[in-house]
């Protein structure tokens, strides 16, 4: 990449405090403490940002011993370890907090702009920067050493200012998109909460109260409960195994991969529970013979049945149909019904359902399974039709919205992509 003349490159090892090299954080974090200090790892950073809901603790003895690397706002962390080469700028919530093993601490000069810099890191040329020094064939590892000579195009502090600030105004927007989507899949969650989970309107009836429901709706639930193999249901509803609400429960297919085939393939790293990361897809080879009941279709869902750390993890599909192969290490459960899809997503992803997931998986650590077999005879609570039909009424509506705001950050990540090159190199300016 051509730089402009005025520009120079640095090593980032010297562009840090001075008292403040580029290192890592605590080795041995020990037990968690639900009082002690959140604690960041490799796996925490991903999409530009430290994951917070996700972040465990460690004791605040353990994190004196690493003062170093406890955290004031406004640095960069860098995963070394879990999702090699994502960048983030720690958020100004998260001071006085520690980071692991796994992850990198950059503690920048007063003038070098960080958002610029995690802007270079994050590009294609800072990520094959970082990429050239990836250790390992099963899980890549990042170098710290190598980190701390990766060199970063800088031009004056005022224009990595303005630069930092076009890519900012999409990356806001971008946020911004994310937020509206967790609130539309928190609004589903929170409903089907209420009806499947806690029973609300059943148990308002069940105590002569009035459900906070149109009377159309109230009708649909019974007044009373009854005990099941799942323990205490409304009366008349029933218990089906997963397989028998879909028309197809299978796995995805054994990848063979070409890059620039334009084949795409969702493997466990893309499925993020409810939302996809696109920038983990795949290329299938150009031969590769693909049945059509292995494409991701509208209103599947798709459980991620293979990996330590992403096993369990469930997600909807809202795209358009038969564009997207799935990997073997996912299932697909196609539902037989409208509104199954979504009905069955909500009970699966619960933190009862994730319980049960977490309960029957096998296997050895670094190579557990959730097996295809105990997917399909898992048992779920069935409530009449016409309630997961009225359901679906509801949620449709959030779930799609959700989508569309996925599809404007995609678009908007791609046009930051295409514009980082020419920024980062001084061959777009603004004035």
């Amino acid at each position: 990449m051509g730089l402009a003349s005025e520009w120079r490159r640095v090593a980032l090892s010297a562009l840090t405090e001075s008292d403040a090299p580029v290192t890592y954080g605590v080795v041995k974090p020990g037990p968690e403490d639900p009082h002690g200090v959140l604690f960041i790892r490799g796996g925490d950073i991903a999409d530009g940002r430290v994951l917070t809901s996700q972040l465990r603790t460690i004791t605040r003895e353990v994190s004196d011993q690493y003062r170093r690397t406890q955290l004031r706002g406004g640095e960069l962390v860098v995963s070394l370890v879990g999702n090699p080469g994502q960048v983030a700028i720690v958020p100004e919530a998260l001071r006085g907090a520690n980071i692991a093993r796994q992850a990198g601490l950059v503690r920048l000069r007063k003038d070098v702009d960080a958002r610029f810099v995690k802007y270079f890191l994050s590009s294609k040329a800072g990520q094959d920067a970082l990429g050239a020094h990836a250790l390992g064939s099963v899980q890549s590892v990042i170098n710290l050493r190598d980190l701390k000579t990766v060199e970063i195009p800088l031009p004056p502090l005022d224009e990595q200012r303005r630069i930092a600030d076009v890519l900012g105004t999409l990356d806001d927007k971008i946020e911004l998109n994310r937020r509206m989507s967790e609130t539309l899949e928190a609004m589903a969650q929170a409903l089907f909460k209420s009806w499947f989970v806690d029973f609300e309107p059943v148990r308002a009836k069940a105590e002569g109260r009035v459900p906070w429901l149109p009377r159309v709706l109230a009708d649909l639930f019974p007044d009373s409960l009854e005990d099941s193999e799942l323990g205490e249901i409304p009366s008349g509803w029933g218990v089906r195994t997963v397989e028998a609400v879909c028309s197809d429960v299978v796995r995805g297919v054994t990848p063979k991969y070409e890059k620039g085939s334009g084949r795409l393939i969702i493997n466990q790293r893309v499925n993020r529970g409810p939302a996809l990361d696109k920038s983990e897809l795949k290329e299938l080879a150009s031969d590769l013979a693909v049945p059509a009941d292995r494409f991701a279709k509208r209103w599947d869902v798709l459980v991620n049945c293979l990996g330590e750390g992403t096993l369990g993890r469930v997600h909807l599909f809202k795209g358009d149909s038969d564009v997207y192969a799935i990997d073997q290490h996912m299932s697909i459960c196609r539902g037989a019904g409208r509104g199954v899809g979504a009905f069955l997503y909500q009970y699966l992803a619960s933190p009862g359902g994730q319980e049960r997931i977490e309960s029957l998986k096998s296997g050895s650590t670094g190579m557990t399974m959730f097996n295809i077999s105990k997917l399909r005879n898992f048992q779920i609570l069935w409530p009449r039709g016409a309630l997961i039909e009225a359901y679906f009424r509801l949620a449709e509506p959030w779930h799609r919205r959700a989508h569309q705001c996925e599809d404007e950050s995609e678009a908007l990540s791609a046009l930051r992509t295409a514009l980082l090159p020419g920024l980062l190199s001084g061959e777009i300016r603004r004035t």
